[in-house]
């Protein structure tokens, strides 16, 4: 079968493998239709992050079941399914209070722990926590955002608003100020969830202007970074106070920070974005300013059902979502494109 491998940075390369087979009896086998490319994956294109080479690459993926090992109870060849970025085993205690986000037995997709989803078949681990059934009526380029993006957008935004009118934040959501610094894919989830839950001032900051377009189409507030001041407009904003809730989906140390300073005393601050450093504010300065930090990856099984429900709400914003769609064969083009921002969202078609 064709698929995409990872060579190291910046080397991606479409070659020949062998199709994957059942190999534990919780395993299925999925024919993919549509895989996604992810900005997480950059990383690692980038050589940001330390990695062997050799595995297939992709985490966002969309196909028929075509095999199922004999353990696998609530999928059956033919079905059409939605994969979550990692396996999950629905077993352990964190699975068992839905939390597979930290799933002890968990595999990630488009790593050398489990080859991805960018290549003509992939093999399912714990199919029946890993792949969820699609729903018919949607197509697969918006399928594919809820393999990762729409529910990581979703889980990071509304981490925020639960946080405002819980006990100890005497406040309503309209209200609440709140700052989204980053707007690529998932930030762009993250603010669609935003206005669908009700939030009436938010602030999108970015440094490209076709994102920051988007994101005021969708009633955010734009600042662009390196022309506003995006500080002094925050404060003034919240009488000096600054934001409520801070959503940080670019992960990166300068992002982290300038998260930190927006978000007010007692607020919170939500990061999604995949950091590697350390974090660059003292536990002292937390302390100071009272502030909730949330940290890491959304618990994607957990969250489907709502997060799906979010996301057909904005079918039409979302339709346009995917910017390019390619051939498999293409995929280093996909890659190139999407590293130099020049997409918002590529899928691969095989």
């Amino acid at each position: 079968m064709k698929a995409v491998v990872f060579h190291g940075a910046f080397d991606i390369r479409v070659e020949d493998r062998p199709e994957p087979q059942i190999r534990d009896p919780t395993d299925a086998i999925v024919k993919v239709q549509t895989a996604g490319l992810c900005g997480s994956e950059l990383h690692m294109y980038r050589g940001h992050q330390t990695t062997k080479t050799g595995h297939i690459m992709g985490h966002e993926f969309v196909g028929i079941v075509t095999a199922v090992g004999p353990d696998v109870r609530t999928h059956k060849v033919g079905d059409k399914v939605v994969s979550v970025f990692a396996a999950v085993c629905q077993k352990c205690w964190f699975c068992q209070h839905g939390l597979g986000q930290r799933c002890e037995n968990s595999l990630a997709f488009g790593t050398q722990q489990l080859d991805g989803g960018q290549a003509e078949y992939v093999r399912a681990p714990f199919a029946d926590g890993t792949l969820h059934h699609a729903p018919a009526h949607l197509d697969d380029n918006l399928l594919v955002m809820m393999c990762d993006i729409f529910p990581t957008g979703y889980y990071g935004m509304i981490r925020a608003l639960e946080f405002v009118g819980a006990r100890f934040v005497p406040q309503t959501l309209d209200e609440a100020v709140f700052v989204c610094l980053g707007c690529g894919p998932v930030g762009i989830c993250a603010l669609m969830t935003a206005v669908t839950k009700g939030v009436k001032k938010i602030y999108a900051v970015d440094a490209v202007d076709e994102r920051l377009a988007e994101a005021e189409a969708l009633g955010a507030i734009p600042l662009k970074l390196g022309r506003d001041d995006i500080q002094k407009t925050v404060l003034e904003a919240t009488e000096g106070r600054g934001a409520d809730g801070v959503i940080e989906v670019v992960g990166n140390k300068a992002a982290l920070r300038s998260a930190f300073d927006l978000t007010r005393q007692c607020g919170v601050l939500s990061s999604i974005g995949f950091h590697q450093g350390e974090v660059p504010f003292l536990a002292s300065e937390c302390y100071a300013k009272n502030i909730t930090v949330n940290f890491g990856r959304a618990p994607i099984s957990t969250l489907f059902t709502e997060a799906l429900e979010c996301l057909e709400q904005n079918r039409e914003r979302a339709a346009s979502f995917v910017s390019h769609e390619l051939p498999l064969s293409e995929a280093a083009k996909g890659f190139d494109i999407f590293e130099k921002y020049q997409a918002r969202k590529v899928v691969f078609k095989v």
